[in-house]
């Protein structure tokens, strides 16, 4: 067994080799990867390809795969994404098709499943790793045997909507994985979505019509992924499940919230799609409390589901705020995906666009914040060809290993490199964050329009950020966005419906109970949790259904036995015709 001081300065080593590293790159020519970026393969003649290859080792030897040892025979090879200088001319996918040159093939795959070690207590599935607890090492094992349907049907015991979480979820999963202890974790994400995908491309996952229903009625409001699983677990036990989104499409936050780069929408349609022919209903533009009056909607249903988001976003209040050019980051994001989305369909109009479209391009961008949100709004602003793009971070840079107060199986807070951060520094040849600085002021021109912004350094005290005098220094900026996280739901639908809130401005219910102070009323999402994962999402969205799902079940029974009791009270001869 390691000695401990051993074991701690692996896991160090771990890491920064998992996390430090470029996401989405190719490892391509390192160690027993050829250059075509999988591992090398050699078979005995050229005859010899109805059987699997020998691959090569990290020793250097070529053998069959197997998995007794493959966490320690095989490098961790995620699929890369497609190079940065190709992908910044398009709005396709990160992830390479299958007849891309850098896609992976199903020896890779399998040899990448072949590194999950089987561990007796798999941390990857539990609370600390996936959030839905996935049965990872389960379909890892499956997808090594190439057993891929039963992978699939593994896969959705747990997650509504792998598609999803395999392309937009960071992986907690990979920092708790236990070879990671050791060595670089296993690829989960990667093999997450080669599963679904599989599933997809062989018409694995078809309509699950429910064999019987219940006769009760449940009226969901918000369609992202908490509202779209906990409709999903609703209508498999037997609900007439309606879905209302105040958008024009379906989707929430994966539609309009995520860009087209990460999650194509042609994605998201064909789940929404599957959804329907199961039995959902979806209702757009409806918009409770405004245009659908949320009394009516109680009224007309057995139970309602408040899956709204966390959608208010963190403000910058500081001088010239007002000015134009100013953005919060749903207001970027969202504006170019229904853009995109509209010049595909052939319905974008020029009005539509001059009053709406907001264009980084030819102009200084600054983004305020990080996260996977500013980093889309990185690569949103590569993509219409901006002039310069500059991201702004209060705290201080990473470390580049796991902190003393950061140990393994946490999510490892080290320094790494996204696909936004990447594309900036392969075009503009420096990578577009700066840390350790706020915002003092935005300086705006005489029409209005913002032209720079003033930052001050910043040090990290235990009371907080505090700005170092004289450290003031102006930037160009001609498009700013706030990508600083959001802080709450919107309060009209809470506050017409007499929800209680926690001291966050959240819709108070328990974690696992998700009942709210109404009669009827349940929430789960981030409306009820606060800003988080898509997967933590879909987490609380199954929480909730359940925990419906229950008190309807409760009602039924209830109101089948008052009816009998009303039966059993009656006179019966007073039925009768009179002898």
């Amino acid at each position: 067994m390691l000695a401990s001081s051993t074991r701690r300065q692996a896991a160090r080593l771990s890491a920064r080799a998992f996390s430090s590293h470029v996401k989405g790159d190719s490892l391509a020519g390192k160690g027993p990867i050829g250059t075509d970026g999988r591992h090398e393969q050699w078979r005995e003649d050229i005859y010899d390809h109805d059987n699997e290859p020998k691959v090569k080792k990290r020793d250097g030897s070529y053998a069959s795969i197997e998995k007794l040892r493959g966490f320690l025979n095989y490098e961790r090879n995620p699929e890369p994404y497609r190079a940065p200088l190709e992908r910044v001319m398009d709005w396709e996918e990160l992830n390479p098709t299958e007849e891309h040159e850098r896609s992976h093939t199903v020896t890779e795959k399998k040899i990448q499943a072949a590194r999950c070690m089987d561990c007796g207590t798999p941390f990857c599935q539990t609370h600390q790793g996936c959030p839905v607890n996935n049965l990872i090492p389960e379909w890892n094992n499956l997808v090594y045997n190439e057993q891929w349907q039963e992978a699939i049907d593994r896969l959705h015991k747990t997650n509504n909507f792998p598609e999803f979480t395999g392309r937009v979820c960071p992986a907690p999963c990979e920092g708790s994985c236990v070879a990671g202890l050791v060595d670089s974790p296993v690829a989960i994400k990667h093999i997450e979505y080669s599963i679904v995908d599989e599933a997809w491309k062989n018409g694995w996952i078809t309509p699950r019509i429910p064999k019987e229903r219940t006769g009760m009625t449940v009226a969901v409001i918000g369609s992202g992924p908490a509202g779209l699983a906990a409709a999903d677990q609703l209508n498999q036990a037997g609900h007439k499940v309606t879905v209302y989104e105040r958008a024009d499409r379906v989707g929430g936050l994966l539609m309009y919230g995520i860009p087209n780069m990460k999650l194509e929408k042609e994605t998201v349609q064909r789940r929404v799609d599957l959804l329907r022919e199961e039995g959902i209903e979806f209702v757009t533009n409806a918009n409770i409390g405004e245009n659908v009056d949320v009394n009516e909607l109680r009224a007309n249903n057995d139970a309602l589901v408040m899956c709204t988001g966390a959608t208010k976003p963190r403000d910058l209040p500081v001088p010239g705020r007002e000015l134009k050019g100013v953005h919060f980051a749903m207001e970027f994001l969202t504006a170019n995906q229904k853009r995109l989305l509209m010049t595909k369909e052939g319905t974008l109009e020029s009005k539509w666009e001059k009053d709406n479209f907001i264009t980084a391009e030819g102009k200084d961008v600054i983004v305020i914040g990080g996260g996977d949100t500013g980093t889309d709004c990185l690569g949103t602003s590569m993509r219409h060809r901006c002039k310069s793009v500059t991201n702004f971070e209060l705290m201080p840079q990473p470390p580049m290993e796991r902190a003393p107060n950061n140990p393994w199986p946490q999510w490892p807070r080290v320094f790494g490199v996204d696909y936004g951060h990447a594309e900036v520094e392969a075009v503009f040849g420096k990578d577009p964050r700066v840390y350790s600085v706020m915002t003092k002021e935005f300086i705006g021109d005489d029409e209005g329009n913002v032209k720079a912004l003033v930052t001050q350094d910043v040090e990290i005290t235990d009371k907080g950020p505090k700005a170092i005098e004289g450290s003031e220094r102006e930037w160009p900026a001609d498009l700013v966005v706030l990508s600083m996280g959001f802080v709450s739901p919107e309060s009209y639908v809470i506050d017409e419906m007499g929800l209680d809130t926690d001291q966050r401005n959240n819709i108070h219910a328990v974690y696992g109970d998700f009942r709210t102070n109404v009669e009827g009323v349940f929430t789960g999402g981030d409306c009820r949790r606060g800003q988080s994962l898509v997967v933590w999402a879909i987490n609380e969205g199954r929480g909730v259904a359940e925990a419906c799902d229950k008190y309807l079940q409760e009602k039924r029974d209830s109101s089948y036995d008052s009816s009998q009791q009303v039966m059993g009270g009656v006179n019966l001869s007073s039925l009768s015709p009179k002898m």
